[in-house]
């Protein structure tokens, strides 16, 4: 085997790098290499800068690449929506990703920019424009209505919750109090129960009696939400001279919901203070 002898001009070489000193070298070696292997004469280059011997430089570098070989390489681009699911992919803790995080060896990025709409979702949009719009001035000076009959459901609003006994402890206790728990699984009974039996009779209560009896509770296009035809809503929807009716805002827009466009994004901006 052939060394090449260095000349660092009567200084001693530095035997014991730190980490640091470690990583700046490897970095200065990668600047100096192309497609995985080092120019020429940049080993030498890096003996002069860092004080260290050939052998070492070598050996730093082989390292390097053994350890990127032997390296598992993964795609993690469709399980980095948020921590737990990019630390569940990593195989790490969500408390070792978030210091990672903070350390600034993974940067966090937002994407702020909205989905395309395609040729559908601008025909409903469109359609959804001119419904909003007062019938007689169409052909004049088109005026919006004044929705003040129109009702936004959104169900991150509700608090969808139940009512069971608690488990007895001894057999001396009788009495068994209720408690509250959340309901984890919102499903179509669950919307539709909501709306019967709390909404409605909520919107009812507080509706001004000059006030048009006629209400359109727009609901967004949530998978539990009930559809506009759905028979039992439909009974409750006639009672005491009202007239519900549901309609779905356009896919793809949150931005014509005013709790989506409004109350959600402060009640967001407020928990992120």
């Amino acid at each position: 085997m052939e060394f090449i002898m260095i000349n660092t001009n009567g200084r001693q070489p530095n035997k014991h790098l730190t980490r640091k000193q470690r990583q700046a070298l490897f970095e200065s070696l990668l600047k100096q290499s192309s497609d995985g292997k080092l120019k020429k004469g940049s080993i030498s280059r890096i003996v002069d800068m860092f004080l260290v011997s050939t052998r070492t430089v070598i050996r730093l570098w082989n390292q390097a690449k053994q350890f990127v070989e032997e390296s598992i390489e993964f795609d993690v681009s469709n399980k980095r929506t948020n921590i737990q699911s990019m630390a569940k992919a990593l195989d790490m803790s969500k408390s070792t990703l978030h210091r990672r995080i903070k350390e600034g060896v993974i940067r966090p990025y937002t994407n702020a920019i909205k989905p395309y709409l395609v040729d559908a979702n601008k025909r409903a949009r469109s359609q959804f424009y001119i419904l909003m719009i007062e019938q007689g001035t169409l052909t004049t000076n088109p005026l919006f209505i004044d929705m003040l009959n129109v009702v936004h459901l959104d169900e991150k609003i509700f608090l969808f919750v139940y009512k069971e006994p608690t488990r007895r402890n001894g057999k001396n206790q009788l009495v068994r109090t209720l408690e509250t728990k959340p309901n984890f699984s919102v499903t179509k009974n669950v919307t539709r129960s909501c709306l019967i039996d709390k909404m409605l009779p909520a919107i009812g209560a507080k509706w001004p009696l000059s006030s048009e009896r006629r209400i359109f509770i727009q609901q967004n296009n949530a998978k539990p939400h009930i559809h506009i035809d759905d028979e039992q809503f439909l009974q409750a929807a006639s009672v005491d001279g009202f007239d519900f009716q549901l309609f779905f805002q356009p896919p793809n827009s949150p931005d014509l919901n005013v709790l989506d466009l409004e109350y959600s994004t402060a009640i967001q901006s407020i928990q992120s203070l």
